[in-house]
């Protein structure tokens, strides 16, 4: 099977009778104006604050192991250190499914910006934790608010995807996506410099107590809620997409105000009279839709189909497969620094700042760059494409460092080149098509469900990633060594094949318009 018959063989699920609307303006819509402006800013201030918070973790728990575990050398005990890192991961994992159903059962309007309410929350509860004289301490407070900060932003990929999607033209609409998902690179790299930044601030006062390190993971961590606070508003001021208006609540007369709002056109022109019997006939046909709309149902009815369950499989497995390495490497790699020589046996203050730097370095080179090279190309080349060529290099480079990881620690300059080609084609490649795919593959109606559960598949493979990594690494040695290293990025390598054999399973969708999708995936009833 190949070409157009590949892209969609989706089966239907029953849909009451609706007038159709016609969504050519959203569709055709290729210029920049105000609207487009503000789903990007609303969306992409999101995600920045997304990963800002997910990946500063990384650079704080030296610090923490400094200030709380200063008799085991510094180091957080490696169970310690896993809850604290993961517990984010499985709130995300909670937020991805509950939100991705909220946002198909009760519209996107009336859910977004919940999400990011929460994330303000769970943030400024952990720069704050504290911890009782007898009993729990700041490091398992700091686990439980990082496990709230996580429902937000599970919440916020199903949500800022879908309507990233729905108010954006065939045409574009990749590239707005991936524009959105490219803020995780920015929050990434900002998370480095907000830490240098600080730690540059506070030198001479870690220098002279390295207690003080208690005051710059919090500020560090803090600061994550000035993204989120800025944009709050504009998330809970977002008018209903066009696409939900539509295909699920059936009205006509808030699509088309959607549609007017976003190419910037005048509602009323080109409108014709409308008489009280078609007023009546509207209204009727939206308490209809509500009446009829079951979400749990038509989600059973629409993956009870092989061809569309093969789908949600593909799109699940691919980001479920891909977050292993990607978290696995992401959230651990200080450890990956420290065989390229960015962390000394120096003091507190060198091995912190030698660190930080070689994340900003890393994002700089390989991180950052790979997101824009899918922004760029996505329309060209189309996401199967990109998906393939990016599971394919990841194996091919992953095998590299597992073989020759000895030789290139001692080629500094070469191991920094293959670790950063690693982090570009991750970018330029599936950690982007995998967040694309499902919030432009599923009709209307399951969407943001199914969005949520191929995020949240991926979650729970940084899940695994982020508990298992410290104990499967250090096989084989001492604490803190990491002597299976080179063992497990073999492993990696293995597990973007398979990543690579299930992008078969989902379609291509360059080029097609939601309202095909819907089509398709879904049929009237006479």
């Amino acid at each position: 099977m190949s070409g157009s018959d590949e892209k969609f063989e989706a089966g239907s699920i029953d849909t009451p009778a609706q007038p159709k609307v016609a969504l050519a303006n959203l569709d055709e819509q290729q210029n920049w104006n105000w609207f487009t402006i503000r789903t990007l800013i609303t969306s992409g201030t999101g995600f920045l604050t997304d990963a800002y918070d997910v990946f500063i973790i990384g650079l704080i728990v030296p610090m923490l192991g400094h200030v709380y575990y200063k008799q085991d050398g510094g180091h957080i005990p490696p169970g310690v250190e896993g809850a604290l890192k993961g517990m984010a991961s499985f709130g995300t994992l909670v937020g991805q499914l509950v939100f991705g159903y909220l946002g198909d059962a009760y519209g996107r309007q009336k859910i977004y910006g919940l999400e990011l309410m929460i994330i303000i929350l769970g943030t400024f509860c952990c720069a704050m934790v504290g911890s009782n004289v007898k009993g729990s301490t700041a490091i398992q407070y700091l686990t439980f608010w990082r496990f709230v900060l996580g429902v937000g932003v599970g919440g916020d990929y199903p949500m800022s995807a879908t309507v990233t999607s729905e108010w954006a033209s065939a045409g574009r609409r990749g590239q707005l996506m991936s524009i959105i998902f490219s803020m995780q690179g920015i929050g990434n790299m900002m998370a480095s410099v907000v830490t240098l930044i600080v730690l540059a601030i506070c030198k001479s006062y870690i220098i002279e107590d390295s207690d003080n390190l208690d005051y710059v993971w919090r500020i560090c961590i803090g600061v994550g809620c000035i993204p989120a606070v800025s944009t709050i508003y504009l998330r809970l001021t977002m008018p209903e997409s066009p696409r939900y208006a539509m295909d699920v609540e059936n009205d006509v007369e808030k699509a088309n105000q959607s549609v007017a709002r976003a190419t910037a056109t005048n509602v009323e022109a080109g409108a014709t009279s409308t008489s009280a019997d078609q007023v009546v006939a509207q209204q009727n046909a939206i308490a209809d839709a509500k009446a009829k709309r079951n979400h749990g149902r038509d989600f059973v009815e629409y993956f009870s189909r092989w061809e569309n369950a093969k789908v949600l499989i593909g799109t699940s497995m691919t980001w479920f497969l891909l977050d292993i390495a990607f978290y696995g490497i992401q959230l651990n790699q200080s450890y990956v620094l420290n065989a390229m020589g960015f962390v000394g046996n120096g003091q507190i203050f060198d091995n912190l700042w030698r660190s930080t730097l070689g994340n900003l370095t890393v994002s700089l080179l390989g991180f950052v760059p790979g997101y824009w090279f899918t922004v760029f190309l996505i329309e060209k080349m189309g996401r199967k494409r990109i998906q393939f060529m990016g599971f394919a290099m990841l194996t091919i480079l992953f095998i590299i460092l597992s073989a020759a990881f000895q030789k290139l620690k001692e080629t500094v300059p070469l191991f920094i080149a293959i670790f950063t080609l690693a982090q570009f084609f991750f970018n330029f490649g599936p950690n982007t098509t995998t967040f694309v795919i499902p919030g432009e593959v599923f009709p209307t109606r399951v969407r943001a469900t199914a969005h949520g559960i191929s995020a949240a598949s991926g979650k729970l493979g940084a899940i695994l990633a982020t508990f298992l990594f410290n104990k499967v690494a250090e096989i084989g040695g001492k604490p803190g060594e990491h002597a299976f290293l080179p063992q497990l990025l073999g492993i990696f390598a293995g597990i973007m094949a398979l990543g690579f054999l299930f992008t078969f399973l989902i379609p291509e969708t360059k080029g097609i318009t939601l309202e095909e999708i819907e089509k398709r995936g879904m049929k009237e009833v006479n």
